[in-house]
Order: C-alpha cells, then sequence, then structure tokens
C-alpha cells in the first residue's frame, strides 16, 4: 500500500472486524430477501389486486425511488452519528414495511408499503461498506466486500424460494411478507449494541462536515468515481428491471412449469452462480491487482461483454438449455459486484465514503432500476416479453464499455485520495460508540 495512503486508511484488521462483516452480512441477506420475494409473487398479486404489468413494474418502482432519494440524507448522517444506530434504525422500519407489505389491499397501498422499505434500506445502504472500509486494510478490501456482497445473489435466491415456497403451501402471497418481519426485528436490535469505529481515533484530514454538493464536486473530479458509477447505473437498468420479471417471464411467456417450480429453480440458478461469481470476481481483481492497476475494472468490463450474448441466448434456447445460459449470465454479471465496490471505496477518503456511497446509491437506481421494471412492463404490455428484454439488456453492453474505459484512471486516483480533501479546513471527527 502507498505510505500517503496510511494516512486516510485502515493499516491492519480492526479488532471485533469479522463480527461486525458477519452482522452486516446476515443483514444485508435479509435485505435482497425483501427485496426479491415481491418478484417471487409478484405473478398472483397482480391477479388478486387485478393490475397491469405496468402497474406492477410501480411497486418495484416505488421502492427503488425512495430508496434512491432518500439514502443521500443517510449518507450525510451517517458522517455525523454512529453508523451502526442508522443500520439497527434502517433494518427495523424495512422489516416492518415489507411486514405491511402483506395487508396491502389495494395498489396504493402496495405502493405505500413498498416506499417505506426503500426508506429503512436507504438508511443502511451507505452506511454498511463504510464501516468495513473502516474496518479493513486496503490489500484485504476487495475479498472482503465480495464476502459482504455474496448476500445479493444468496439473498436473492432466498427471496425467490422463500416466496415461492410459502406461496404454494399457504396458498396466500401474503405469507412470505410475514415471515421476513420478525428475523429483521432482531438484526435491528443488535445492530444497536456494535461499537462504530472510524477510520482514526482523533484527528484525520478532512473531517469537517460538508454539504452533499461539496461532495460532489470532489467526486466529479475522480474519473474513476464517475465511471464506475455510471457502469453500475447500466447494469442496474438491465438486471434490476430483468430480475423482477424473470419467473413471470418464464411461467407465462415461455409456459413452463408453474410458478412455485419456477421461483425455485430460479432461485437456485441465481444463488450458485451468484456466489461463485462474487467471490470469484472479488478474487479475481485483488489477484490481478498488482500486475495490473485497472483490474478491477478490467474483469467488471470483461465480464459484462461476455454476459451480454448470453442473456440474450436465453431468450430463445428451449429448456433446459435456457437455465444453463441463465446460470452463465448470472455468472458474469455477478462477477463484477466486488470488485465495483472496492473501487468506490478505494478512490473516495474515508471522511466522505459514506456521502459518497450514497450518491452513488442515487444515480444508478435512478438512472438505473427505478424506471426499468416499469419500463419492460409497459413494453411487455405492448410488444411482447422477449423484445422488452432484447432492448433493456442492451445496456449490459453499455457497462461493459464503460468500465473498460476506467482501467486507466484507476491507479492514479487511489493515489490521490490522501489529497481529495486538501482545500477544506481540518477538524476532528468523534468515534462514536
Amino acid at each position: 500500500m502507498d505510505k500517503s495512503l496510511s494516512t486516510v486508511e485502515p493499516s491492519a484488521i480492526v479488532r471485533g472486524a469479522n463480527w461486525s462483516l458477519a452482522l452486516l452480512l446476515i443483514i444485508n441477506l435479509f435485505n435482497y430477501v425483501d427485496r426479491q420475494v415481491l418478484s417471487a409473487v409478484e405473478l398472483k398479486i397482480e391477479g388478486e389486486l387485478h393490475i397491469s404489468k405496468t402497474q406492477m413494474g410501480w411497486a418495484a418502482s416505488a421502492f427503488l425511488l425512495s430508496y434512491t432519494l432518500v439514502a443521500p440524507l443517510f449518507g450525510l448522517l451517517a458522517e455525523r452519528m454512529s453508523r451502526w444506530m442508522l443500520v439497527g434504525i434502517g433494518v427495523i422500519l424495512w422489516s416492518l414495511a415489507s411486514g405491511g407489505t402483506g395487508l396491502a389491499r389495494t395498489l396504493p397501498m402496495l405502493l405505500i408499503t413498498r416506499a417505506f422499505v426503500g426508506v429503512g434500506e436507504a438508511a443502511y445502504g451507505p452506511a454498511a461498506p463504510t464501516i468495513i472500509a473502516d474496518l479493513y486494510p486496503i490489500e484485504r478490501r476487495g475479498l472482503v466486500l465480495s464476502w459482504f456482497y455474496l448476500a445479493i445473489p444468496l439473498g436473492s435466491a432466498l427471496g425467490y424460494v422463500l416466496g415461492g415456497f410459502l406461496e404454494g403451501h399457504f396458498h396466500n402471497w401474503r405469507v412470505p411478507f410475514f415471515a421476513v418481519l420478525p428475523p429483521g426485528i432482531l438484526l435491528g436490535i443488535w445492530a444497536f449494541f456494535r461499537r462504530d469505529h472510524r477510520v482514526t481515533n482523533g484527528r484525520h484530514p478532512g473531517s469537517q462536515r460538508r454539504t452533499t454538493w461539496q461532495v460532489c464536486r470532489i467526486l466529479l473530479r475522480v474519473p474513476s468515481y464517475v465511471l464506475d458509477t455510471l457502469g453500475l447505473a447500466a447494469m442496474t437498468f438491465a438486471i434490476g428491471g430483468i430480475a423482477f420479471w424473470m419467473p413471470h417471464y418464464i411461467v407465462a411467456d415461455r409456459h413452463h412449469s408453474d410458478l412455485e417450480h419456477v421461483n425455485l429453480v430460479f432461485g437456485v440458478v441465481t444463488c450458485v452462480a451468484g456466489l461463485l461469481a462474487t467471490l470469484l470476481g472479488g478474487l479475481a481483481g485483488d489477484w490481478l491487482r498488482p500486475k495490473f492497476s485497472g483490474s478491477y475494472f478490467l474483469v467488471s468490463g470483461v465480464a459484462m461483454l461476455v454476459g451480454f450474448p448470453l442473456l440474450l441466448g436465453m431468450l430463445v434456447a428451449p429448456f433446459p438449455w435456457t437455465y444453463v445460459l441463465i446460470f452463465l449470465a448470472v455468472f458474469c454479471l455477478f462477477f463484477n459486484t466486488g470488485p465495483a465496490n472496492t473501487i468506490l471505496a478505494n478512490v473516495t477518503h474515508p471522511s466522505i465514503r459514506a456521502t459518497a456511497f450514497a450518491i452513488n446509491i442515487l444515480v444508478i437506481h435512478l438512472l438505473g432500476d427505478v424506471t426499468s421494471p416499469t419500463l419492460i412492463g409497459w413494453m411487455a404490455d405492448h410488444w411482447g416479453m422477449n423484445r422488452a428484454f432484447t432492448v433493456v439488456s442492451l445496456m449490459i453492453l453499455v457497462g461493459g464499455v464503460i468500465w473498460l474505459c476506467g482501467a486507466r484512471h484507476l491507479q492514479h486516483d487511489m493515489d490521490g485520495v490522501p489529497h481529495q480533501l486538501a482545500e477544506y479546513e481540518q477538524e476532528a471527527v468523534p468515534a462514536y460508540d
């Protein structure tokens, strides 16, 4: 590690780091269970509430819109108060709201509860990766963040499987939403008892409180941050929309099996491919880093370019080859998870990292999956799901190209981290219990 970085990054693993990582991983697991349960049962909700595919897409967009718009506020709060307190509040709030989804009797009630799920997750989203970044040195960060983001494929898979199984067993789409409530409350309470370890105990450069606009000005001068965010936005646009509609597509458009069976198979495919890809992506980025300074961008971009034709092939291949191509496409598209988020952590100063992650959340979802589920639903209502998937998947290609363009900037931007805040005053940051 560059000596200059040691002034703003932890030089060793902080005591108790692995316990904190384990708790954040479990919370992130339930985060994605809550998200994908809706996808698993949306066909049943659509039928009972008598709503169109476009309107069903609004439910996904309501969650993502509130999550996106509120995240910057919680990013600022994470730099001013205990991040674990925010995590606990967020987990409890989204769990209550997810349980409330099971009580929805009309489309407006469904939209309101999903919006509050988004608010809860916005409290958690910017804080969690910054806690991890402050607990582990930069040499370990790629692999550690990959472990944390294993919760995305595993939680998504459990959401599909749990939603499909409970709905099929009880013949009631509301039951899965009630089931996620108790563990969420317990995890939120557990978070209140963790201590927030800031990157240093005392003074460090640039710890002055800054506005979101000041942080934006800083980040716009960091090409790696800008290109990584745009690449994530392109990927999120495609994957967010396609993942939401996949069970519906296989059952209703490809006429393959029943919803419970499809959720189980798709969940297993997502879990296995996503777990392998997330771990191997982090390992590949860390392994290539001494050989190629832009390794995190390289592995992300190449994987996206490979995944694009696989996803198109899935739309025309017969079963069971469709599932094989889905597996390979999911593997490629999850390969970037650890590296892309490691880039965000490595090119931002610790004192603005929570806000940087929050701004990233705002941009990638506002430009990404806030609109894509509704857009796919609208196109499916007019032209069919195959054409809708084809149009949206083009953004995978765009994301891959953007990431490859970022590779040449990464080392320079990492070297510049200690100097990002030179124009601002220095003042102490307290450690929060």
